[in-house]
Order: structure tokens, then sequence, then C-alpha cells
């Protein structure tokens, strides 16, 4: 999937523009452009996972005006997965948008996993992002994000900047779901607000599409707690978290990934070393 063709002297706010296109092929890897600051990596999977791409943003994180697009496919019958190498942190913009583009595509009787850290929004960050995902008739798939308000460690949290998190999936071309969260202007207040976000100071949202959505919602509400439930729409299990402490949702965000990637995809239940690092 081709993402935004718009060269970069068409923006001259943009500080950095980092670029991955991935192609999963049965059994091997297709195709790889990289473009730095976003970097690909390649450790050796252990027995009976996939291939596992790796990503690195060698900047150390994002200010305003930066970019990351990344484009992954996997093709007809391939088996792939990407993983976030690291948290990925928003530092503070004096004024210009941070923007990360995510374009996903899956083929006939492909699989493929987008597997996150957390992304950290640092006070007076301006994050949007998209996710789209585009799904053959069987095509299968799990992506995620998990999204961090402030430097919580340091008991920073989020009161001023700007969220953007829009999603969109379509299945044989037909939209299928849409989603986004926007927060800005007062956003202290939305956190703590009872019918916003109650004081949580992480959110994350697990999407899973496989021709048995129900029969996994039953069990992903068995292992959930707290602020956190699991819905179906049409044939995807959608799973949310709202939680005060991050590395507790982070933990559970986990545990249910593991989880569905064993018994949806037949997969090891078990998460990529650099995950756990």
């Amino acid at each position: 999937m081709m993402l935004d063709a718009t060269s970069p002297s068409e923006t001259p706010l943009a500080r950095m523009w980092g670029k991955a296109e991935i192609v999963f092929e049965p059994g091997r890897l297709g195709r790889l452009y990289q473009q730095a600051p976003l970097r690909v990596l390649f450790p050796d999977p252990p027995d009976g996972e996939p291939i596992q791409a790796a990503l690195v943003t060698t900047s150390g994180g994002l200010a305003g005006g930066d970019r990351l697009e990344l484009s992954a496919r996997a093709a007809a019958g391939a088996v792939g997965m990407v993983v976030a190498s690291a948290a990925e942190k928003i530092y503070r913009s004096t004024g210009p948008d941070t923007k990360v583009d995510i374009g996903l595509t899956v083929e006939k009787g492909a699989w493929l996993e987008v597997l996150p850290q957390e992304t950290i929004v640092f006070e007076g960050a301006r994050l949007r992002r998209s996710t789209r995902l585009d799904l053959a008739a069987d095509a299968r798939a799990m992506v995620g994000e998990m999204l961090v308000f402030g430097r919580t460690a340091k008991g920073e949290s989020l009161s001023q900047g700007l969220v953007h998190d829009a999603w969109e999936i379509r299945r044989d071309g037909r939209l299928i779901w849409a989603d986004a969260l926007h927060l800005d202007g007062d956003i202290a207040a939305k956190l703590k607000a009872p019918g916003g976000f109650g004081g949580a100071l992480a959110c994350a949202t697990l999407v899973l599409a496989t021709p048995r959505p129900m029969i996994l919602r039953d069990g992903v509400r068995e292992m959930l707690d707290g602020r956190a439930g699991a819905t179906v729409v049409g044939d995807l299990l959608i799973v949310r978290w709202l939680d005060e402490d991050a590395a507790r949702l982070r933990k559970s965000f986990g545990t249910v990934w593991a989880m569905l990637r064993h018994e949806a995809a037949g997969l090891p239940r078990r998460l990529p070393r650099i995950w756990e690092i």
C-alpha cells in the first residue's frame, strides 16, 4: 500500500521524515525500503514464529513537524509480524504537529500482526496519527496501540497539546469500522472528568480481525479486570483499556495479545523477546 506521495519539499515544517515499507511473502521478506530515522531490524525468530520486523526510531523520539510513515503488506498466504522495539516519545511542540501514518494491507489467506509499545505524549506535544487497515475477504490481522498521557514516571500528566488518533478498517474495500480519539484544549479536565477518562493516564486499543470473534471475546473478558472491556463489531474483536497505571495496562495488554495470537492464528502464546526487554 502506497502512503501519501507528498514530497518533503511540500511540507516545510517537516524536520524529520522517516519511512518504512515492508512486504511479507510466504516464508520470506519480499520487499524492504527504509528512510531514517525509521529503521527496520530482523531478529532471528524462535521456532514456530513468523518473520519479525522490529521498528526502531533512531532519533530517540519525535518533535513537532516530524513525520513517520509505515506501510506493511502481507501478500497472499503470508504470515508476518511488525513489532515496535521501544516506546515512542512525542516531545513538546512549539506549534506544528507530529504526524504518524500507518497503512496496512493483508491479502488473501494472510495473517499480519502489528504489535505496538507505548506512545508517550509529553506535556505540550501535538500528535496526529492515522491507522488504515485493508483486508481481503478471508484475511486476518491483529493491530493495536497504547497511549500514555505524560511522563507518568516523573509525575507529569498531559494538560495541553493535541492527541488525534484515528482508525479506518476496510474489508474487501468496504468500510467496516472507523474510530477517532481527539483531545485538545483543556486536556487535563477531560482526563479527570468522570464522563471522560475518569483519572486514567493511559489507554489502549487492540483490534483483531478473525472469523470467530464472539468465541474469543468471552475468553478475553475472563482475563480483564478494572476498566477494560471487549466487544465485537462484525468480524472484529475490539478490546480497550483505561488505567491510572501505564505499567499495569501494558501487562494486561501483552497477556491478552499473547492469548489471541495463539487462539486466532495458531502461533506460540508468547510475545517477541524485544517487546519484553
